[in-house]
């Protein structure tokens, strides 16, 4: 019997808390699942916690070289049977009504994908915020790619859209060829979900949290550098190559375009200063006069501006 939903998990190393997600996974109410493991080389006991759980409930793909969290993706869509597929990280979990909730007001609106708000926890503390204030989504009933793509630029005070994680409908994910871009470790949420809603993709929104964000405590473990921005300026020129924009979409992607650029002057800037280069450093700042401002700010400011969160431990995600 065709399950529900396929939830794809991407592992890398997870041992800590893989058995948590899947756990989150098996919990939906409601919905018929199955929970497909793509595991990207993990060296410590990932696979087999993984495998600790019934086969006919959790199915584990192990990839014979590393790919990077799209390409465990891709792996896990290769063998799902679900009528919808749901990513999950293999650190975070959703709540026990967040896929039959989903999927209700997909279904009833004909729509292809979906997305919902996110709860932040602190892992320590177990302190809980949700990311998005909902009277904030409750203005997108409807995303479009107009309002996607003007949701996802850097030097913002606001969070990301592409941190929400949506689930898909499978029909629509094969007949349009979706995979996810494997050359990019960074950002590659994005260009997925934008090359759903530009494929014509219908996507509603549920202002209620139904997925949680797991923060570790500790350092800082990923920082924004110069060929993260590159290559999704480099993502971003494949994306407008294959899908025409409509003209809202334009003007949102200009800005986006602009801030990416404003953002690699900025860390361009950055990376002469710390080498102490101070005539490549003088040269950027001319050639973009508006990176220099940022230089101002703390470091928990930067990180908002350019639209990542200032928690310890997890600022973009983990890599494969």
């Amino acid at each position: 019997m065709q399950p529900d939903v396929s939830f794809v998990i991407a592992a890398f190393n997870a041992e800590r808390t893989i058995a948590r997600a899947i756990e989150s996974a098996t919990a939906q109410r409601d919905v018929t699942v199955e929970v497909i493991v793509a595991d990207d080389c993990s060296t410590d006991r990932t696979v087999e916690f993984a495998r600790s759980f019934p086969p006919e409930l959790v199915r584990v793909v192990s990839l014979e070289k590393n790919r990077g969290p799209g390409g465990a993706r891709n792996a896990g869509f290769e063998v799902a049977r679900g009528r919808w597929v749901a990513v999950l990280d293999s650190d975070d979990v959703v709540y026990p009504d967040r896929l039959a909730r989903m999927i209700e007001r997909a279904e009833r609106l004909d729509a292809q994908v979906a997305v919902d708000n996110l709860d932040v926890v602190q892992e320590t503390s177990g302190a809980k915020t949700t990311m998005f204030a909902p009277p904030s989504l409750e203005k997108f009933p409807e995303l479009t790619l107009a309002d996607f793509i003007g949701a996802n630029l850097l030097f913002k005070e606001t969070f990301s859209f592409g941190y929400m994680k949506p689930i898909f409908q499978r029909r629509f994910i094969e007949q349009n060829a979706l995979r996810y871009d494997e050359a990019l470790r960074i950002g590659e949420d994005y260009i997925f979900l934008a090359s759903a809603l530009a494929k014509g993709g219908r996507c509603v929104v549920d202002p209620r949290p139904g997925y949680a964000y797991h923060i570790r405590s500790g350092s800082i473990s990923r920082v924004l550098e110069l060929h993260h921005v590159e290559a999704m300026l480099a993502a971003d020129a494949v994306f407008l190559l294959g899908h025409p924009l409509d003209a809202a979409a334009g003007v949102a992607q200009a800005r986006r375009t602009r801030s990416l650029q404003e953002a690699a002057s900025f860390l361009t800037l950055v990376q002469h200063l710390k080498q102490r280069a101070l005539l490549k450093a003088a040269r950027a700042a001319l050639r973009d006069p508006r990176a220099v401002r940022h230089l101002k700010m703390p470091i928990a400011a930067r990180l908002r501006r350019l639209g990542l969160p200032f928690f310890p431990g997890r600022v973009l995600g983990e890599v494969g």
